[in-house]
């Protein structure tokens, strides 16, 4: 199992640094797009179509890393005033409606991935892309978050501090 999870680790933080490194590339597009318009020049059509793609693209591969490093919005003070006993359950309840969560939305995003990918319809914007791309990211994402939450239900890690003075300056 610890092989797994390190894997696991490997694989997020892969697609968290893909995404982190996609986000001065969507800067650098929309400023020229934007230089262009003010000075009166046609921009390419692609650019928002690539913006948009790429915005879902970061999400969805941001969102395992955030998973296992905590960085997920989480409101612990109902938690953390829990008697002791109650706090690991209700814990347990959480990861496990989040795990099957992302299982949902991985299981939809596949359907809607297959029924594209075998029509061949395209997205046709600025640039024609195959439609399936927007629910590939949503697949790789949500499949991950998922395996996250499942360490998380079989008791690697865990997602509350239980301290209400902690402040979490490592995300």
């Amino acid at each position: 199992m610890d092989a797994f999870d390190r894997v696991l680790g490997q694989v997020s933080t892969a697609l968290a640094w893909v995404a982190s490194a996609v986000i001065p590339c969507l800067f650098t597009m929309i400023v020229i797009d934007v230089s262009l318009r003010t000075v009166g020049v046609t921009p390419p059509l692609f650019t928002s179509s690539v913006v948009e793609y790429a915005l879902l693209y970061i999400a969805m591969f941001s969102a395992p890393w955030l998973v296992r490093e905590k960085g997920h919005v989480a409101i612990e003070a109902f938690v953390s005033i829990l008697p002791p006993v109650a706090r690991e359950p209700l814990a347990r309840v959480v990861y496990v409606i989040c795990f099957l969560a992302a299982l949902l939305f991985t299981w939809f995003a596949w359907g809607l991935f297959i029924e594209t990918a075998e029509s061949g319809q395209l997205d046709v914007r600025g640039v024609d892309m195959p439609y399936w791309g927007q629910f590939l990211p949503m697949i790789i994402g949500f499949a991950l978050v998922a395996l996250e939450f499942l360490m998380y239900v079989i008791g690697r890690r865990h997602y509350y501090s239980y301290d209400l003075g902690e402040v979490k300056d490592s995300v």
